[in-house]
């Protein structure tokens, strides 16, 4: 079956992600030579927020036209992970630009995603089945991760920086709580019923 138009936009913003980080790879290699191309980071900066708002004009016609499909939401994920994970390892310090992200927090939004991955495999060993119920905490932790890496990447003021940081921070732990506390529920809900 041929690709519907939100797939499309979502395929388009994969491909996106290798020139993204193309540009920010070439931005630090002009500031380590002493001559920072600015080019090479407002390149990098509209793709970033091109591929952000692509991401809401495909979940928008899928909505819109009833072309929500399993391909669509497995895409979409992928997209969106892969351009998060790429902007938070090659923005963090030292390695990154400007202020940079900590390590921790890197480290801290990738563990949260292997433990999700892993726990959605461990529960469907176990199960057979995975239910997925987003969370608002989920959402507004992408939203302000989001946030923050085009906070970078616009040079913007660095006293507003922390409360986003900080948000991105909580709504990152809170989330990954959440749906942990999540899996084990299904988990336990699965062991009851083999018992019984």
């Amino acid at each position: 079956m041929p690709l519907n138009l939100p797939n499309r936009i979502t395929v388009g913003r994969i491909v996106c992600i290798p020139f993204f980080i193309f540009l920010i790879l070439n931005y630090k290699s002009s500031i380590r030579a002493g001559r920072p191309q600015e080019l090479f980071r407002w390149g990098a900066t509209v793709v970033y927020l091109a591929a952000i708002l692509s991401d809401a004009l495909d979940g928008y016609l899928a909505r819109s036209r009833g072309q929500i499909s399993k391909l669509g939401k497995a895409l979409d994920a992928l997209a969106d992970k892969a351009l998060l994970l790429s902007a938070l390892i090659l923005l963090a310090r030292p390695f990154g630009i400007g202020m940079g992200l900590p390590v921790w927090f890197v480290l801290l939004v990738i563990s949260r995603d292997v433990v999700l991955v892993g726990g959605a495999l461990l529960i469907h060993h176990v199960t057979g089945d995975v239910a997925v119920h987003p969370r608002l905490s989920g959402k507004a932790a992408t939203f302000f991760q989001m946030g923050v890496i085009a906070w970078i990447l616009l040079d913007l003021s660095t006293a507003v920086f922390p409360a986003v940081f900080g948000l991105a921070t909580i709504f990152t732990s809170v989330s990954a709580v959440q749906y942990a506390l999540d899996g084990a529920a299904q988990l336990e809900k699965s062991t009851t019923g083999v018992q019984r």
